[in-house]
């Protein structure tokens, strides 16, 4: 029960997440940034504030992985119900793909299975946390250097530095190979299924998982 108290306050704060990225798209068309460069800021803030504050948090909070599973596909039904419906959230959701609801599918799916094959939380929010700040931070560099989502190697330069930081930090050496895989992967992506989000979340789980086992 006390857990499901967590993730009750925990989805409340990525309600609030969501409800400040409105007010910061309306500030930024307000500076003159094109809509495009607003919503694509915007899903980065939600990859950090989101996905990667509450990862952080997830093993001092949680015993198992199941809660914080539930939790992000509740989530992802609730993101994808705004696209089922073709009524948008205009501040951070796009027509043409609901990789937002990738996300959350993957980071509780990444973090589930490394929790219960390695037995371990801290080695196993390092999936999400490829994706919520790695990912971000690529995408903010490139769109402050290009105006739109596109697939420069510049940014997976940044988000090397923050993966392998990451990897480092909560694995050791272990971490040096899936952050490397997940850095160079998160530059393709095989639409509309296999976004960058879910190929980082494979690869990442997947050479996490084997570096432990077998190295």
């Amino acid at each position: 029960m006390q857990e499901a108290l967590f993730a009750l306050v925990l989805f409340m704060y990525v309600l609030s997440v969501v409800y400040f990225t409105k007010r910061a798209y309306m500030y930024m068309l307000k500076k003159g940034l094109k809509r495009n460069v607003a919503v694509y800021y915007n899903r980065k803030l939600i990859h950090i504030l989101a996905g990667g504050v509450v990862a952080f948090i997830t093993p001092y909070i949680f015993t198992s992985p199941l809660i914080p599973l539930m939790f992000a596909l509740v989530i992802a039904v609730i993101l994808y119900i705004p696209h089922y419906k073709s009524r948008e959230l205009s501040w951070f959701q796009v027509e043409d793909n609901a990789y937002e609801v990738n996300f959350c599918i993957a980071w509780g799916l990444s973090l589930f299975v490394v929790w219960i094959v390695l037995k371990n939380p801290y080695y196993a929010i390092i999936p999400p946390l490829f994706m919520s700040l790695g990912d971000a931070v690529t995408g903010i560099v490139r769109n402050a250097v290009y105006g739109k989502r596109t697939k420069s190697w510049i940014g997976n330069i940044a988000m090397l530095a923050v993966t392998l930081t990451i990897g480092c930090c909560y694995t050791g050496v272990h971490g040096i190979i899936p952050a490397m895989f997940s850095t160079i992967i998160e530059h393709f992506e095989i639409p509309p299924l296999l976004d960058d989000n879910v190929l980082i979340a494979a690869v990442s789980t997947t050479s996490l998982i084997l570096c432990k086992l077998f190295f």
